[in-house]
């Protein structure tokens, strides 16, 4: 068992959230849309080791290496135009 937890979601519910909202925006072309957007995924874990290997394990599919961010944070991340997909690992609460 792994020392992390990832705050992951309902893949389905998520995809059918993005195809809904790209219908929306596409039959709606008055409503404005940001320059830069981002999904992040969060890893909780007690110690840096334990959350690095959190997001190590996230960003294995995406193809992109995880880095340290300091204060304990780990940060990867993949853009898709002006779209980021990413993962983060945040320390615990007394350290934040």
């Amino acid at each position: 068992m792994s020392d992390y937890v990832i705050r992951s979601g309902d893949r389905a519910a998520f995809l059918a959230g993005l195809r809904e909202l790209v219908d929306f925006l596409t039959a709606n072309p008055a409503v404005v849309v940001p320059r830069h957007a981002s999904v992040t995924v969060l890893v909780d874990a007690s110690d840096s080791a334990a959350r690095l290997d959190g997001v190590e394990f996230v960003a294995a599919p995406l193809g992109v290496p995880a880095e340290d961010i300091g204060q304990g944070y780990f940060d990867a991340r993949r853009d898709f135009g002006p779209i980021s997909y990413g993962v983060a690992g945040i320390p615990p609460e007394e350290r934040q």
